[in-house]
């Protein structure tokens, strides 16, 4: 299995325009090497965050053409495997997340990761090793990897992680694949900003799905399936994604929307992923043991 270096290209925008750095059949898996979301520029909490290049934070390894894919298809990314650094980095920023208001000043916060654990003080943190930006090029202009929406991007999904299966939109011949923003903790929401940041390197399976197409990202894993959705308010994303998942289950089992709408009203959950970036981020889920008793897959 071949490892795509992060020395051989990063970008900070996912854009059609961009000259693959690697070229690959659907099917294959592969292992891509990341930076964290500040590209390593902190190593230690000695570091002033005013010397941050703000123009190179969140970058993605990539971008990877599949050959077989075009626009109206869908990328299936299969996570394999997650693996992240020894240390993590987190920050507050006077004006930057839900209580940043609150803050006058800066600080940098190192945080040791040993044995599945994150260390921050004295309090152990279970690790949940995720990916934050994971994406393809959109149809038309070139969007910054800090920012979320129909072709992936930062949607800071704690449930993109080991066995989760990612289905994404493709707008443009190859796709233009690529990811990064490591975290190796984050919450539902992540109201600081910043997650545990890490560097690491991920092994994901890259797939063309012909036939059907998606409008906004799709997510799986071994319990639920998920609708996820950006806009720029919660409520906005909160409807999109309600109502995306809606027209699937009608759409793919023939049941009246009255009907789907008190299923889902029952049995579904919208959940939160980021409050924080440019465009907020949802999913709304569903279990799997719903879909079986519809006897039906979504995807």
């Amino acid at each position: 299995m071949e490892t795509l270096s992060r020395s051989e290209g990063i970008v900070y925008a996912f854009d059609k325009n961009h000259k693959p750095i690697k070229t690959i059949s659907s099917g294959t898996t592969i292992r891509i090497e990341t930076f964290d979301c500040f590209q390593n520029q902190i190593i230690s909490e000695k570091d002033k965050i005013e010397q941050l290049a703000w123009d190179q934070t969140n970058p993605a390894t990539g971008p990877i053409y599949i050959k077989e894919a075009m626009p109206g298809d869908i990328l299936k990314i299969k996570i394999n495997k997650i693996e992240v650094g020894s240390q993590g980095v987190m920050m507050t920023l006077p004006n930057e997340g839900t209580l940043g208001h609150r803050f006058t000043e800066s600080t940098i916060k190192i945080l040791p990761i040993k044995e599945d654990h994150v260390l921050l003080n004295d309090i152990k943190l279970s690790i949940n090793k995720m990916i934050g930006v994971i994406g393809v090029a959109p149809k038309e202009e070139a969007i910054n990897c800090g920012t979320p929406g129909p072709h992936g991007g930062n949607m800071d999904n704690k449930m993109i992680t080991e066995g989760a299966i990612l289905y994404l939109p493709v707008f443009v011949e190859g796709a233009l694949f690529g990811l990064g923003d490591f975290h190796a903790a984050m919450g539902d929401g992540e109201i600081g900003v910043t997650g545990v940041e890490v560097e690491g390197t991920a092994t994901v399976t890259l797939e063309v799905l012909k036939g059907e197409s998606i409008e906004q990202p799709l997510l799986e894993n071994e319990d639920v399936f998920t609708q996820i959705a950006s806009a720029e308010t919660l409520d906005e994303a909160s409807r999109l994604a309600t109502e995306l998942m809606a027209n699937r289950i009608v759409q793919k089992t023939g049941r009246s929307l009255a009907e789907v709408t008190m299923l889902l009203s029952a049995a579904g959950q919208i959940e939160i992923c980021q409050i924080v970036d440019p465009l907020m981020t949802v999913r709304f889920v569903l279990s799997k043991s719903i879909l079986t008793q519809l006897n039906t897959k979504l995807i």
